[in-house]
């Protein structure tokens, strides 16, 4: 990564691992700039991106929160989520994928949570769901019926048993740096559930607080699915599941592990539903734009979770 600027540590850090985001980039960024809560960094770490996305970012080099940089290609997500969080300072960290959008009161509310509940290792938010074009598919989703303050063993239970990330995507999550860290950052062991895999790592180590208010947007496209990957999404999830049970003895309940592997599968199915009827709505609007632009992400090579939580 190339070399940036040290300035003091915020309140926050806010993350932005971008990879051929040209479409989107100014979009994300500015939803973090315009926060209400103001004690933030912003690090936008570009993978190498072969579109125009490195050259769109250079607009907000001039900001003072903001810090720029580049990782060599390669290594995928984890390489980049990686290397732009060592970069974080702040006393907590909220990854933004180079595509996804933040509201207004988003960091106010999690710090706010968090200052409420110092025990707290996490806050995760609502969002609703958009189109490459920004129109809502699904609103106010996420959290599985979870509120306040959850035990961080009873939220990896429902998470497993669910068969979903109900944490939601990282834009969803302010999580405490040095937990993060401690518990040996970004898990890629399942690469399809990097996101998930962490959370339940750092949720070992104390509560979440659940607050059900939208406060993000998670972007899909027709472009991001295939049946391919609904076998490996399928496959996944089964040895994720199977994972947190072997790492975590006694953890699990008799019937969480198999449950979660039902539903996975179903919902999975579900979300290739979804995609489906995207597909034949932007095709029968026009022309869908380039999908190395808007799906940039799809793929276990991209910088954001491979698989989207649309069906819980």
């Amino acid at each position: 990564m190339s070399e940036l600027e040290n300035a003091p540590h915020p309140r926050v850090s806010v993350v932005i691992p971008s990879y051929n985001n040209e479409q989107f980039i100014e979009a994300a960024v500015e939803s973090v700039l315009r926060q209400t809560f103001r004690d933030f960094e912003l690090i936008v770490s570009d993978h190498s991106s072969t579109d125009r996305t490195w050259e769109l970012l250079q607009r907000f080099a001039a900001d003072p929160r903001v810090r720029l940089g580049t990782v060599a290609p390669g290594g995928g997500a984890p390489a980049n989520w990686t290397a732009v969080t060592e970069r974080a300072g702040g006393e907590f960290v909220k990854l933004v994928c180079g595509d996804d959008l933040l509201y207004p009161t988003a960091l106010a509310e999690q710090v706010a949570a968090f200052d409420a509940h110092p025990e707290a290792v996490l806050v995760a938010c609502q969002r609703d769901v958009i189109d490459a074009d920004g129109a809502p598919v699904v609103r106010s989703r996420g959290l599985q019926g979870l509120s306040g303050v959850v035990p961080g063993d009873q939220a990896i239970r429902r998470t497993v048993s669910a068969g979903t990330n109900v944490f939601g995507e990282p834009m969803c999550i302010l999580v405490r740096r040095e937990v993060l860290l401690a518990t040996g950052g970004w898990d890629d062991r399942v690469p399809y559930l990097l996101d998930q895999a962490t959370f339940v790592r750092v949720l070992r180590r104390g509560p979440m607080v659940a607050v059900r208010r939208c406060l993000a947007a998670f972007r899909i496209s027709a472009e991001q699915w295939s049946v391919d990957l609904v076998r490996q999404q399928g496959r996944h999830a089964r040895e994720f599941h199977a994972s947190v049970q072997r790492d975590h003895p006694g953890l699990l309940h008799r019937w969480d592990r198999p449950l979660g592997d039902i539903r996975a599968t179903a919902m999975a199915l579900g979300r290739r539903g979804v995609y489906l009827w995207l597909r034949w709505r932007r095709k029968d609007a026009g022309p869908a734009a380039p999908a190395d632009t808007i799906a940039a992400g799809a793929k276990a090579a991209d910088d954001r979770p491979a698989f989207d939580r649309l069906v819980e």
